[in-house]
């Protein structure tokens, strides 16, 4: 791979990154409301689902996915229903004047760690869209010749690393955020802004066409 098309490819994913959305929704929210520990579990779920695509893409696993209609269509509506009833839910904690809960056991530290990351994890794997822009862009960066797998599983931890890079600066500005958003009442109204964007989210893949 040359220099240039590694350059490319960073920039593609650097943008990526720094757009505002779900991961960066979710992220904050943990920080502040939750638990720095849990929103590193977040940060390292949605890093290990970006890796598990990288991998399913580079192994051309992926193609089923864009391919076939019907599994398409489960992993779709599966991501869909997750984020509407995540996002439905921290919102009726707002309504009830209720912190929205993760149920986990506050008595163990590495529980909130494990709540985080399967959340991270399940917002990043039931969304195709993820998959299906691995499958288009990694087979471009690849050299001709080389292993798929190997190159393919590089890429995306370059993806992962800057991933990370940025996610410190969300927990970091999070944790400045903290006294203010402790209260109450900012509190719910940090929830109801997030559950309204993931319930758009989770819409939003319900609606879009393939």
């Amino acid at each position: 791979m040359t220099f240039a098309a590694l350059w490319s490819f960073v920039l593609v994913v650097g943008l990526l990154t720094l757009t505002p959305g779900l991961d960066t929704a979710l992220i904050l929210r943990t920080a502040t409301v939750r638990s720095e520990r849990q929103a590193w579990g977040v940060v390292l779920g949605i890093q290990t689902g970006t890796l598990v695509w990288g991998v399913l893409a580079s192994a051309g696993i992926t193609a089923v996915l864009t391919a076939s209609h019907v599994a398409y269509e489960v992993v779709r509506w599966a991501g869909a229903v997750y984020l509407v009833w995540m996002g439905a839910r921290m919102l009726w904690a707002t309504w009830r004047r209720e912190p929205a809960s993760d149920h986990e056991p506050s008595i163990a530290a590495s529980a909130g760690f494990f709540a985080g990351w399967r959340r991270g994890l399940l917002t990043n794997l039931l969304n195709p869209k993820v998959g299906a822009f691995y499958m288009a862009l990694l087979p471009q960066f690849i050299p001709a010749g080389a292993t798929p797998l190997l190159y393919g599983v590089l890429l995306a931890g370059v993806h992962v690393a800057l991933g990370l890079l940025w996610s410190t600066v969300l927990v970091a500005t999070a944790r400045r955020l903290r006294g203010l958003l402790s209260r109450p009442r900012a509190r719910r109204l940090l929830d109801r802004i997030t559950g309204v964007v993931i319930v758009g989210f989770g819409l939003r893949l319900a609606t879009e066409a393939r």
